[in-house]
């Protein structure tokens, strides 16, 4: 490993790496450092399963969730059943708005009559204890591959994990569980599943398998990368290695979708940065579910004809601008009944007009604005509303939900962080009070506040370079638990400038010593600054201010640049 510079020595102090981890922190060994699959209690099981259905030609299917985590996932186990060549196995994501999340029985019905003797879930399942009992009685075993939280009761005063009664329920989060990372998100969790399967197939010499040339499966760290960052679990331990050596697939991948889909959201691939996958790649794969059909996003990345990824890439750049645009009108009317309830200790919220493509998004932009957890629901099928739910880092929001009075919600799940519901038009009348008393139950027992965001170090506007980028960058990537270096700027404004359509994003220009101008960006930024009195004041040039932010490379319309993503102007 090459001599650390001093601001490398700092980020990594700031961060509570530690000497002997440095190694492994900056340069992590594929060979050496991934954790054993089967330490995952029942993959061996899951393993036998799978090879008996290969033996026998038995009908597959990966039924996976329909967002960035199991769309990738079900990718996976899709590109290695290709790969071994077997045929007899299909895809299935449900519809957003028509079936909703987790596994159904209408589902489960259907899939009988076509044949299916086994199914292989992907970031779902775990909550699913009636549907898989079902499946169970209609001849379907089931492998369940999750992340989320399973379902709890407490039982003589104990809280015990109540799981589905699936033959195989792989999840780092199960009570018992001795697998060194607990976080890791679906997608992982089912690419761990076929590094099982490669080794065993292997080493039995089991035909189609013995084509596989070792280390295969890292061509499927793609789709893990974008999981990984999209699903915003921590970027430490396995998780961290995953995501480096996923980033460095990215850069590299000739899976077409991915090709088109970059091109059209102006990412130059050999440059994609973590920020590009969570913000130009994720809401693209989400796009598909929120305003048509998942499958969409699924055939993109899967598929190996150029036409049709092409197709498929143009379908969702337009879902991408519908959704845009739907988001749009309906925060308006969110903000209006937000700021109604700003003063409750958790926000709910909801219309009948807001369809559940966009209640993930409101509930975060709300959370973002009013630092509150919040609960927003809409439109649904029938006699059942949906909704879906973000925590402020305070309110574990499975608990929350499960301390409710029974018949609060028709279901629910999802972990700490983030959730989703479904609710009866008669009920929901009753929700916001529900909750509101289920959390006076359960807020003595809050979560660990996560802190702001603080900055590393003061910096000039001299150090911003490409040598100063070079250095951060090899603490990438950056996410929950590895937060973006954040600098602290002082200094006279040059000039100021409203850009975009609307004129909604901030551009302040700087010089540095040598009369150099510095670029700082801030997206959904206006020039009129609040201080901490209230006082506002319009930025101008002339004016001196601190400024908080990141160092990044654009390469916007193919030119490379410098400069500062502001994230806190301060006068």
């Amino acid at each position: 490993m090459k001599n650390l510079t001093e601001l490398q020595n700092v980020l990594l102090r700031n961060r509570n790496v530690k000497d002997d981890e440095l190694i492994s922190f900056l340069e992590p060994n594929y060979n050496t450092e991934l954790y054993d699959p089967f330490l995952l209690q029942d993959m061996q099981i899951a393993v036998d399963r799978i090879l008996l259905a290969i033996e026998r030609n038995e009908k597959i299917v990966i039924y996976s969730d329909y967002d960035c985590d199991g769309i990738p996932g079900a990718v996976v186990l899709h590109d290695f059943f290709n790969k071994i060549e077997y045929k007899n196995f299909i895809n299935y994501i449900p519809h957003r708005h028509n079936e909703g999340y987790g596994i159904h029985i209408s589902a489960l019905d259907n899939l009988s009559k076509e044949g299916v003797s086994l199914l292989i879930s992907v970031d779902l399942g775990i909550t699913n204890i009636k549907e898989v009992e079902y499946a169970k009685s209609i001849g379907i075993d089931c492998i369940i591959t999750d992340h989320h939280l399973p379902h709890t009761e407490v039982i003589e005063g104990v809280s015990l994990q109540i799981l589905p009664p699936a033959l195989a329920v792989i999840n780092a989060k199960r009570t018992g569980n001795v697998y060194p990372d607990d976080m890791l998100c679906g997608c992982a969790t089912s690419w761990k599943l076929v590094c099982a399967l490669i080794k065993v197939g292997k080493e039995k010499e089991i035909e189609g398998f013995v084509v596989i040339v070792d280390g295969w499966e890292k061509w499927l760290l793609d789709m893990v990368a974008i999981s990984t960052i999209c699903d915003m679990v921590p970027l430490q331990k396995e998780n961290r290695l995953l995501a480096i050596y996923g980033m460095k697939v990215l850069r590299k991948s000739k899976r077409p979708g991915l090709l088109e889909l970059l091109k059209n959201a102006g990412v130059n691939q050999s440059d994609i940065t973590e920020e590009d996958i969570a913000f130009s790649i994720g809401p693209r794969i989400n796009a598909a579910s929120r305003m048509d059909i998942p499958m969409e996003a699924f055939t993109l990345f899967s598929t190996d004809d150029k036409e049709m990824a092409k197709e498929q890439a143009y379908k969702l750049e337009g879902f991408n601008n519908a959704r845009k645009e739907s988001v749009l009108h309906f925060m308006k009317k969110a903000y209006k009944l937000a700021e109604t309830k700003k003063d409750n200790a958790i926000i709910v919220l909801g219309d009948l007009d807001f369809t559940p493509g966009v209640l993930g998004l409101i509930a975060s932009k709300i959370l973002d604005e009013y630092k509150k957890t919040v609960f927003v629901w809409g439109k649904g099928e029938g006699d059942v509303l949906k909704g879906s739910c973000r925590s402020d880092g305070y309110t574990h929001l499975v608990d929350l939900m499960s301390a409710t009075d029974k018949g609060t919600f028709v279901h629910m799940g999802g972990h700490e962080m983030a959730g989703g519901f479904a609710v009866g038009y008669t009920a929901v009348h009753d929700l916001e009070q529900n909750i509101l008393l289920a959390y006076e139950k359960i807020k003595h027992k809050p979560l660990e506040k996560k802190e702001d965001a603080k900055v590393d170090s003061d910096m000039t506007f001299d150090a911003v370079n490409l040598a100063t980028y070079s250095e951060i960058s090899a603490l990438a990537p950056f996410g929950v638990a590895n937060q973006k270096p954040l600098f602290k700027w002082s200094g006279q404004i040059k000039e100021v400038k409203l850009f975009g359509k609307t004129k909604n994003h901030l551009q302040l220009d700087f010089e540095n010593k040598s009369g150099k101008t510095i670029k700082c960006i801030g997206f959904f930024m206006t020039n009129i600054i609040k201080k901490e009195n209230g006082e506002t004041v319009e930025l101008e040039p002339g004016i001196y201010i601190e400024l908080e932010g990141n160092i990044e490379l654009s390469t916007f319309a193919g030119r490379r640049e410098i400069r500062i993503r502001i994230i806190n102007v301060i006068i």
